[in-house]
């Protein structure tokens, strides 16, 4: 353990240096409430966590997870985002119980959208794939008074590079959550689910594009809108036709993903 602190100074101490007060200022107006964050760009942040898994490996998965850990009990964004990317590293060492440890992880330091996303698609992403019997598991965060569970009920079935691993039964399981969160009040949520059935639409087109015309009249705009962002204009434009009677969300920019 003297030796995880040692390597959580060191670590911290270079994040500090990579401080940029500019980013930081600008970096605000992405959160709707106060966040913790060093300042520091993303790819930079990803640079010095894989810097550092090549000290860190050696001391195996449950040292690393204990050090992951400790960056998200931090609360700072940069920590939580290099936690998720060593804990990804162990994807071929995951074991079902494992699961129980990352939920916890989920409930207890998972803040705002930048950590829930890269925490589902890093972490618990692979794991239901792995598993994928521990999807019933992630739907039932769709029901969750916690909007981040709720969020990364979606958000867990994209994987990181925006696409969807489909199969019937997988397909049936997104429609389930994106009805659970269909009216959901927070526009982050409405948005995660969006975003889930944008990824679905990749492969499957045709149902998705069902789902969202069964649904437009009382689908809150913003999570439309992310539903058909990649589907053709002829369709947007049916999509998006006169019939809504639910009214638009207040939008928020976005950090461009990495």
């Amino acid at each position: 353990m003297v030796g995880i602190v040692s390597i959580a100074k060191q670590i911290r101490r270079e994040l500090r240096a990579n401080t940029d007060a500019k980013y930081k200022r600008n970096n605000k107006k992405y959160y709707k409430k106060p966040t913790r964050s060093y300042g520091i760009r993303t790819p930079i942040v990803r640079k010095i966590a894989k810097k550092y898994f090549g000290r860190i490996e050696h001391l195996g998965k449950k040292e690393v997870f204990a050090l992951s850990e400790e960056f998200f009990r931090s609360g700072y964004n940069e920590e939580a985002i290099m936690a998720s990317q060593w804990v990804s590293q162990f994807t071929r060492q995951f074991r079902k119980n494992d699961f129980e440890i990352f939920e916890g992880w989920l409930r207890k330091y998972i803040n705002n959208w930048w950590k829930d996303d890269d925490f589902c698609l890093r972490v618990i992403h692979p794991m239901i794939e792995k598993y994928p019997d521990l999807v019933d598991k992630v739907k039932l965060w769709s029901h969750s008074e916690n909007m981040w569970l709720r969020r990364a009920a979606a958000v867990s079935f994209i994987t990181t590079i925006d696409g969807f691993y489909a199969t019937s039964h997988k397909l049936k399981d997104i429609f389930e959550v994106a009805e659970a969160l269909l009216h959901d009040k927070e526009d982050l949520v409405q948005k995660g689910y969006g975003w889930m059935l944008k990824a679905a639409s990749i492969h499957n087109r045709k149902e998705v594009f069902e789902f969202v015309m069964k649904h437009k009249r009382t689908m809150p705009r913003i999570a439309l809108r992310y539903a058909i962002e990649k589907m053709p204009e002829d369709l947007k434009k049916r999509a998006m036709a006169r019939g809504f009677i639910q009214p638009k969300n207040r939008t928020e920019k976005v950090l461009p993903r990495s």
